[in-house]
């Protein structure tokens, strides 16, 4: 399909074309750029990534962002050909190593469309995305111990809290790759499409989710979020707290009634 033919409205990042965007009612999809290198992830990209990010969670118009990546890549790794020649002062005084813990800072739900090598930083990637839509063709692998290093980018935190220790030992420690199938069996894909039906799953369920209430959809994906960094009791508290934030919307008011007259609620984003 077009952008045209889906009603998108496309533009550039302006970026150094790193990254394309697009939007569709309250649904925006960020379209990874770099084919030619299967979307390595450089500093300029992150950035790229970032910004628009950062920009499309301060928009009450958007609901969801899909993050996609091409055909035959989502993002295979890191950019080897810039990592290489760096020195360890390099890698910590890098503003691209605080891109991880800034993406975590995003409160609008992020959904990441997979089709192809999803390794290293692009497993990463997709493990940061609170929902994971992939084609039968990816392969998921945190592969940087193939290249003398380990992940950084949070992957050896949040593998072992999905799919436990030993088996996050196992993907870690040997870089092998996973289908999307085992991927949805280890619990970090959701969905697994056709080859040609990666980037519209995504999309469709990014629209499910744009389609709730903003506020709530926003304070609900905090607390999934608190679950992997607190213990049960404090994670309950966090919930708690949140759902009296959530109580306090007018759209509180307004799906509850629209419960009890049987027709569908109209958010209004407050």
């Amino acid at each position: 399909m077009t952008a045209q033919a889906v009603g998108w409205e496309a533009g550039r990042s302006g970026r150094d074309q790193l990254v394309r965007l697009e939007r569709d009612g309250r649904v925006a999809l960020l379209q990874l750029d770099r084919p030619a290198v299967l979307n390595a992830l450089s500093p300029g990209l992150m950035d790229a990534i970032l910004a628009d990010l950062r920009r499309l969670d301060e928009d009450p118009d958007v609901g969801a962002v899909v993050i996609a990546g091409h055909d035959r890549a989502f993002v295979a790794g890191a950019d080897i050909v810039s990592m290489r020649d760096r020195k360890m002062s390099d890698v910590l005084a890098a503003p691209s190593s605080r891109f991880w813990f800034r993406l975590r800072e995003i409160e609008v739900p992020l959904i990441a469309a997979v089709s192809g090598a999803a390794f290293g930083g692009g497993c990463e990637l997709a493990l940061a995305c609170d929902l994971v839509v992939a084609s039968e063709t990816a392969r998921f692998s945190q592969a940087e111990i193939k290249v003398g290093i380990m992940p950084g980018g949070g992957g050896t935190q949040r593998l072992t809290r999905i799919v436990g220790k030993h088996r996050a030992m196992e993907l870690v420690l040997t870089g092998r790759p996973v289908t999307a199938h085992e991927a949805q069996q280890l619990g970090f894909v959701n969905r697994v499409t056709a080859p040609d039906a990666w980037r519209s799953g995504a999309l469709e369920l990014a629209h499910a989710v744009a389609a709730g209430p903003p506020v709530a959809i926003r304070l609900a994906k905090r607390a999934v979020l608190a679950a992997d960094e607190t213990t049960l009791s404090a994670g309950m508290q966090t919930e708690r707290r949140l759902m009296e934030l959530a109580f306090g919307t007018a759209d509180r008011v307004e799906g509850m009634t629209a419960f009890l007259e049987k027709r569908t609620p109209r958010w209004m984003g407050g």
